[in-house]
């Protein structure tokens, strides 16, 4: 684990590294805010976000304004990729912003030539949280949120994980890719024809089929112009009402898919997760 950079804010360090991923099979960037605690001795919880479409590290890190008040509680916020990166890893054909580099989406590839780098499933759960444990002062008490695919993947990442998580929370979710253009394209690429195996990377099937009780927590901005065609928050609610399954999902009036959304409303998200953390 190579330190790339680390500059000092809200009295904690925001740092980058690299590392070579066994997982993806390439070397991998991430940043991570450890907040004054951890520079104190003390060992801090982690909440672990998960970037959108296009992102990288560096998205969440300079524009959700997250440092000032995970300094505040004392939690270290790990910000991964959000796919493989190289000259061997493929991309998309089309160069489309939706496949490929930048377009993880949070599943373990089955399908040639992806499968042989793109495993960001497991790479999340399994690889990049061993490394950080091991090598930073956190504790192995853990949340997961994320934005737009990000915050599929921390959706059902969390769902198919609930002992390794204490809580989930997402901004703009894919809550359905089974049932939406993005979703259908990585997933039927990704992972071939058999939508039996989609199931398990679609938050709403996760739910119907009787997930385990986390709390969670999903802010939709009703300006999102992605709403209607490819979050369909309403298949969510109707899920959690057939369900009894239990989420708080709120709907944020003229606020759209950016990260001004993101910034918005960053405070609330973590304080909802210091609550299970702490």
């Amino acid at each position: 684990m190579k330190l790339l950079s680390s500059v000092q804010c809200f009295g904690g360090l925001q740092n980058q590294y690299e590392h070579a991923s066994e997982t993806l099979n390439c070397t991998m960037q991430f940043s991570v805010y450890l907040p004054p605690q951890a520079q104190a001795g003390h060992k801090v919880p982690v909440a672990y976000w998960l970037s959108g479409l296009t992102c990288t590290d560096q998205n969440f890190a300079t524009k959700a304004g997250a440092q000032r008040v995970a300094s505040e509680l004392g939690i270290a916020v790990v910000m991964p990729d959000t796919s493989p990166r190289g000259k061997d890893v493929p991309d998309d054909a089309d160069k489309s912003y939706d496949f490929g580099l930048g377009a993880g989406f949070y599943v373990d590839a089955t399908e040639a030539p992806w499968s042989t780098h793109y495993k960001m499933y497991s790479y999340i759960v399994e690889e990049l949280p061993a490394l950080i444990e091991s090598a930073l002062p956190v504790s192995q008490l853990k949340s997961v949120f994320g934005h737009s695919m990000g915050g599929h993947g921390a959706l059902t990442i969390a769902l198919n994980n609930p002992d390794r998580y204490v809580c989930v929370s997402a901004f703009s979710p894919i809550v359905s890719p089974i049932q939406c253009p993005w979703g259908q394209k990585a997933l039927g690429l990704y992972l071939g024809d058999n939508q039996a195996a989609w199931q398990r990377h679609d938050t709403v099937a996760l739910i119907r089929s009787g997930a385990s009780q986390l709390p969670m927590l999903v802010d939709q901005g009703l300006a999102d112009n992605f709403l209607v065609n490819q979050l369909k928050t309403e298949l969510l609610e109707a899920a959690l009402q057939e369900t009894g399954y239990k989420a708080e999902v709120r709907y944020q009036a003229g606020y759209d898919h950016s990260y001004y959304f993101i910034a918005t409303f960053i405070e609330d998200h973590l304080h909802f997760h210091a609550k299970y953390l702490k």
